[in-house]
């Protein structure tokens, strides 16, 4: 982030955060007598052999001794294998994969979001999971396994890995100066604003900060407006409750419910601006309390944690990271028995023990590490709530969503916000933008 605000590790969990996790499972990459025509990373007798590339997007050097312990432990298991962990920064990683892939370079197992994954996947890019990892595809989240199955493809070509889910992050002294019983957050969009508004009338505090960079999207479609259509060629959110909802904000606005800075103002900001106690209610994922807790021990002391804001149907949004496998490996077999073995239950156990994210894998968050909370211990509370919610969680914000996309709605909601436009013709333009935005990725990528 560009913020100078974090110490060094704060900065380092940061960017895991905003990124959007030993024992190998088995299967059917290995065994058997395969004898001369056994298959590309085998040896006669079915033993899995030969150098497979991993890359990542941006794990170093927080996981450095983690993903070299993974890596170790599977190479013992399988002698004749060697690993090459390759790690690159999350800015620019999307167009990198797409030139090494026009370049025939792409590794042999990589770490992706649903969004980078898209253009490729879209064009065959990758295995079909659904088909080489079925035996172990309902020991994920289905909505994490479920965002790498793009409908024009009608298959998953992922191993989910880590997750995240928002919770309610909140100020109990603000709500008790407030006259808010500290004990009950928020769990509605109703509450949110009446919480909010009460804590801006009553104290020195704002309620919220709206960040609408990242949040936006999201919240629209938590309250049941359509982003784009079901082919992902034209944006649809011109509806009366995405209007609804900038004229809300609007009145916060006016009502000095939320900073007349943070109107345009990011998430970095947010965060700090929760830091530095200006506001009381702090939606995000739950690994920022490790932030809090480093940055601002007075605010991480007085820190309550709640469930994530939803609509009326009550799904609770996520962000996802997976592990794919090119179709144009040369050693299909050690890179997809690679996928399962760092994607297994054991070590996405250990992976979300590092920070605080979640596992994508059932079992894992069946441990009481997820399901035991001791004391008034905020982060525990948020990994029990996280893991509650994870099960029914979907990835709320469309693959085709674009940052240009992203960035051309946030421009004219806060156009909106500021009184330079109607909410209505704020609306009506974004969605205008945002198809123009989607017609020509559309063009560029042959979708």
């Amino acid at each position: 982030m560009r913020s100078t605000f974090f110490p060094r590790r704060s900065a380092l969990l940061l960017a895991v955060a905003l990124i959007l996790s030993a024992c190998g499972m088995g299967g059917g990459s290995s065994g058997g007598d395969q004898a001369a025509d056994a298959p590309a990373g085998t040896e006669a007798g079915g033993e899995l052999s030969g150098t497979i590339t991993f890359q990542t997007l941006q794990l170093q050097p927080t996981f450095t001794d983690y993903i070299n312990g993974v890596i170790a432990d599977f190479e013992e298991q399988h002698p004749e294998v060697t690993v090459e962990w390759v790690d690159i920064p999350f800015e620019g990683a999307a167009q990198r994969v797409i030139t090494d892939a026009s370049t025939g370079e792409l590794p042999d197992v990589i770490n992706l979001n649903p969004d980078f994954a898209l253009p490729l996947a879209v064009q065959g890019t990758f295995v079909n999971m659904d088909e080489a990892a079925a035996d172990i595809r309902d020991q994920y989240v289905e909505g994490a396994w479920n965002a790498f199955a793009y409908p024009q493809l009608g298959h998953g070509v992922a191993l989910p890995w880590y997750l995240s889910t928002e919770v309610t992050m909140y100020n109990a002294d603000h709500f008790e100066e407030a006259g808010l019983d500290p004990e009950t957050p928020p769990a509605t969009f109703e509450e949110l604003y009446a919480n909010a508004t009460t804590i801006a009338e009553r104290t020195d505090h704002f309620g919220m900060h709206p960040a609408m960079e990242n949040r936006l999207l999201i919240d629209w479609a938590k309250l049941g407006v359509p982003i784009v259509n079901e082919d992902g060629t034209e944006a649809t959110f011109d509806t009366p409750e995405a209007v609804a909802y900038l004229e809300q904000l609007t009145t916060f606005y006016e009502q000095g419910v939320i900073s007349p800075d943070s109107v345009t103002e990011t998430h970095t900001d947010e965060i700090e601006a929760y830091q530095a106690g200006r506001i009381a209610l702090f939606p995000s994922g739950a690994n920022f309390l490790t932030v809090i807790e480093e940055n601002a021990p007075d605010i991480a002391a007085a820190t309550r944690v709640g469930p994530q804001i939803t609509g009326e149907d009550g799904v609770p949004g996520m962000s996802v990271m997976g592990i794919l496998v090119p179709e144009a490996t040369d050693n299909r077999a050690a890179a997809l028995e690679f996928a399962r073995f760092m994607t297994n239950a054991e070590n996405q156990l250990a992976f979300s023990q590092i920070v605080t994210i979640l596992p994508s894998t059932l079992e894992s968050l069946e441990d009481p590490y997820f399901t035991e909370v001791q004391g008034d211990d905020a982060e525990a509370e948020a990994r029990r709530i996280s893991a509650e919610q994870i099960e029914n969680a979907e990835v709320l914000r469309p693959v085709v969503v674009s940052e240009e996309f992203n960035a051309a709605v946030v421009d004219r909601a806060e156009a909106a916000l500021l009184g330079q436009v109607t909410a209505q013709e704020a609306v009506t333009q974004a969605e205008q933008a945002a198809t123009e935005v989607l017609e020509r990725s559309a063009a560029a990528t042959g979708r």
